[in-house]
């Protein structure tokens, strides 16, 4: 056998070893989009609590949730800002009601990755005709906790896509007698009840952010049993 033919043989069974390993070769998942946001123009300004403070619907009153938001921004840097808890309260012992949607500030806000959830407090509530018939921009796809993680929707286990606002769908606190707020977020016990919304906007024939549904106890074992984990909307206010 000539040279030039055994050197043919040799790079034929060489391809052929290759193309085998190749077709053996399982390729690898794509890898979702974790990138946290590095332009300046849109600093991390609105996400999902990674963890509720484990009391239920007992969060220190709106002083506590405040705190909770400000502490978890504080851990991915972001604590410049003055944080806010989208929650509203009501009137009771003398003292007002309180808006959600008056407490978060003006927006626009950004999600940790960059995407604008709402450009105003119009926008995000539907205001407007425009608003009203183009919705903000919360879904399952742009909700994330303040580490830039996905948040536990419908069809997950466990399911916590319910978060505590206690508001009604335009932002605003109720004006019944009934509690819709787990005593101004002060109750963990088995009774009371406390207005949710579903962030991945599905569920219960409801599609509301903000104000799907009212949960079936203020303890932490209510929420769980809900569909939730004590968790919470944060805004940046400035």
């Amino acid at each position: 056998m000539t040279t030039h033919k055994t050197s043919l043989i040799c790079s034929a069974i060489a391809a052929l070893c290759l193309s085998h390993a190749a077709l053996g070769q399982t390729p690898a998942p794509a890898q979702p989009n974790t990138a946290r946001s590095t332009d300046p123009a849109k600093p991390l300004s609105f996400f999902v609590t990674s963890e509720g403070l484990g009391k239920g619907a007992d969060l220190g009153g709106l002083a506590g949730a405040d705190a909770h938001c400000q502490k978890l921004a504080e851990s991915v840097g972001a604590g410049k800002q003055t944080w806010r808890a989208y929650l509203s309260t009501q009137a009771a012992d003398g003292k007002p009601a309180v808006n959600a949607r008056d407490r978060i500030g003006n927006g626009p806000w950004f999600n940790t990755r960059g995407a604008v959830v709402a450009r105003d407090v119009a926008h995000l509530h539907g205001d407007t005709l425009d608003a009203a018939r183009l919705g903000n921009n919360l879904t399952r796809t742009t909700v994330f906790t303040e580490k830039n993680e996905p948040v536990k929707g419908a069809g997950d286990k466990p399911n916590e896509h319910d978060i505590i606002t206690g508001s009604q769908p335009d932002g605003r606190a109720y004006a019944d007698a009934a509690d819709h707020t787990c005593k101004n977020y002060t109750s963990s016990a088995a009774d009371g009840s406390a207005q949710l919304g579903h962030f991945d906007r599905t569920g219960g024939g409801n599609s509301s952010w903000n104000a799907a549904h009212p949960s079936r106890g203020c303890g932490q074992p209510n929420l769980v049993a809900t569909g939730g984990a004590g968790l919470l909307y944060c805004f940046a206010a400035n």
